[in-house]
């Protein structure tokens, strides 16, 4: 699936040292410089002592030129990648809390399999569901539990990479 971003947010991701205190030093250098970041997320990757970061950040091509350029500044930055135009698998992962009760157990359950989303905690009053995919499934699966009563959303933000072999 090729990812449709709008002119406003654009996906970047950097390869960085693992050390304390990187993620401190590429917020606040956000921060410093006024970039909007709609979501990060930081995990290790296949490589010692590296991590990956994905950013969607606000703003168009001159934007994401000047955060590229910024996060090259930093000693910790490895490699800086925009990837918004490119053909790329981008994923999110939302655990929501939604109100049940035994009359609309059986209608969340129906909504969510539509999703290919996963149920994964269930008490008399509440049910957690798990929900995996790109921004837009994740915001309509949301809308669709609304008028049930939700509780709580927690979301990972988006992690993108590029299709295909790499070179």
């Amino acid at each position: 699936m090729t990812l449709n971003i709008d002119v406003k947010h654009r996906i970047v991701t950097a390869l960085v040292e693992d050390k304390p205190g990187v993620l401190a030093r590429i917020s606040g250098m956000f921060r410093r410089r006024g970039f909007n970041i709609a979501s990060l997320v930081v995990g290790q990757c296949e490589l010692a002592n590296k991590s990956r970061m994905t950013f969607v950040v606000e703003g168009d091509d001159k934007t994401v030129e000047q955060v590229t350029k910024h996060l090259y500044k930093l000693v910790e930055v490895i490699k800086v990648n925009d990837i918004s135009e490119q053909n790329i698998v981008e994923r999110e992962l939302a655990l929501i809390r939604v109100k049940t009760n035994s009359q609309t157990r059986s209608e969340i359950m129906q909504i969510v399999d539509i999703f290919r989303a996963h149920i994964v905690d269930v008490a008399n009053d509440v049910t957690i569901v798990e929900v995996t995919g790109n921004e837009h499934k994740v915001n309509s699966l949301q809308k669709l539990l609304e008028p049930f009563g939700i509780l709580e959303v927690m979301r990972t933000g988006t992690i993108a990479m590029n299709r295909g072999l790499q070179k």
